[in-house]
């Protein structure tokens, strides 16, 4: 979802608080829809709304399952945090121990897990397609403006671009391997997505037909409550307490990148979205919102999106079955692809 690309400290900042409630906003819509204990749809047939939060992934972890056995509800949700936690000990990079930090710490990883297998090679081949707009190798650019919690000067960016670009990584199914000791890899802009989807897939397999997701990104199974789709408030960019757009996520799942999540600057001109290209924050789009079939592909093309701006995101995007976007410009316009699915 964002470029950081990291997942983030138990102990959040403030601008990691700032992040976390956005997602709270953003999810609030269709989470109040799924409450409504109405006397029609599935709850008329004796389904109950079965919600759970939980610390995970640097964030406040959601899971509202529609189903009539509270004993099933609860053993699929607990499965399903139970998956979530199998994402984090591979790839945060706040676990000493995690597959991330250990290829980061020594520039190879023997014997990966076949889930870090999958992630980096989905990055990867979005970074090819998007001509290296997405790029798991940002860490060290987002070390730097941290140091600084300011703009770094051009020469210092410029110091880093060596040791950025995904063809720094190799990935074999026996050893990843960084090509020298500065590359590292965070993958924030791709990991909550994966762990959205192992958790709904947790839930699938546990007989839930009905749920919404929220690791950070959105994933929908079924329908709400109120036998609807799960509809959900799409944070404005410039005005914290209000929805740019309100959105259903008619069974996909919805990802949204923007400038305002975490910035360098109080004109959001340098933010945590970096085009890995340049070192610097993208200039043209304040937030991008991506829905397509599975929350891994929604929470990176978000943030590709950010970094290649209009004509050069919804070409990228437009050939993709099922996906659609939502593009808020930093003057204010809204462009979106014909099916996303906002409403009145």
């Amino acid at each position: 979802m964002n470029n950081s690309m990291h997942l983030k400290k138990d102990k959040p900042s403030d601008s990691t608080r700032s992040v976390n409630r956005r997602r709270f906003i953003s999810s609030s819509l269709g989470m109040l829809a799924a409450s409504s204990l109405g006397t029609t749809g599935l709850f008329a047939r004796s389904s109950r709304l079965v919600t759970e939060s939980r610390s995970a992934l640097g964030t406040k972890v959601t899971i509202k399952v529609v189903h009539p056995s509270l004993r099933l509800a609860q053993n699929a949700i607990d499965t399903a945090f139970a998956r979530i936690e199998r994402v984090e000990q591979a790839m945060n990079l706040y676990r000493p121990q995690s597959e991330i930090s250990i290829l980061n710490q020594t520039g190879v990883l023997s014997s990966p897990s076949a889930e870090l297998l999958r992630v980096l090679r989905t990055a990867q081949a979005l970074s090819r397609k998007s001509k290296g707009a997405f790029d798991v190798t940002i860490q060290p650019l987002w070390e730097l403006y941290q140091r600084h919690q300011e703009v770094p000067s051009p020469s210092e960016i410029k110091a880093q671009q060596p040791f950025l670009g995904w063809r720094n990584i190799s990935v074999q199914d026996t050893e990843i391997r960084l090509a020298n000791k500065h590359t590292k890899i965070t993958l924030n802009g791709i990991a909550q997505g994966y762990a959205t989807d192992q958790a709904t897939r947790a839930l699938s397999r546990a007989g839930i037909h009905h749920a919404l997701i929220d690791c950070g990104e959105l994933r929908s199974i079924g329908q709400n409550a109120e036998d609807l789709d799960w509809t959900v408030g799409i944070q404005h960019p410039r005005q914290s307490d209000a929805f740019a757009a309100v959105a259903s996520l008619d069974n996909r799942s919805l990802a949204t990148s923007g400038d305002y999540e975490s910035h360098f600057t109080n004109d959001f001109k340098h933010h945590h979205v970096f085009d890995p290209r340049t070192g610097h924050s993208p200039k043209t789009i304040a937030s991008a919102s991506v829905l397509a079939p599975n929350a891994m592909q929604a929470d990176a093309l978000s943030t590709t999106l950010m970094v290649l701006g209009l004509t050069d995101g919804l070409a990228l995007i437009k050939p993709l079955e099922n996906v659609d976007a939502l593009l808020i410009t930093k003057d204010g316009r809204q462009i979106s692809t014909a099916g996303f699915p906002t409403k009145a």
